[in-house]
């Protein structure tokens, strides 16, 4: 999978191996998938390019990356596409909602 971010090799394989479905949406990724939609791609959690820990990088389906974009997390939960798709902190992925959780508590 291609990597223009800067991310290490090994939080790659890191993120890889954790990340089998999209953190956000949770449908499954397959390595055979060219659906733009649905294929796996590298998403920050915190959008910053210079944030390259296994904490802050995740995969994420083409969907749900486009659709957040470069907002903050926590007002694209509040968006449309998130309400329509049930994507809440209750159902993202571990990843998310520790990042959730260090941003309601500090």
């Amino acid at each position: 999978m291609a990597n223009r971010w800067g991310i290490p090799k090994e939080i790659e394989v890191i993120v890889q191996k954790r990340d089998l479905a999209c953190v956000y949406c949770g449908i499954p990724f397959r390595e055979s998938d060219k659906n733009r939609k649905t294929r796996k791609t590298w998403e920050h959690i915190v959008n910053d390019i210079r944030i390259n820990g296994s904490d802050n990088i995740a995969l994420c389906c083409g969907s749900c990356n486009a659709s957040k974009g470069n907002k903050k997390l926590e007002e694209w939960l509040k968006s449309k596409y998130c309400i329509t798709k049930n994507i809440s902190h209750d159902t993202v992925g571990m990843v998310v909602k520790k990042h959730l959780n260090k941003t309601t508590t500090a």
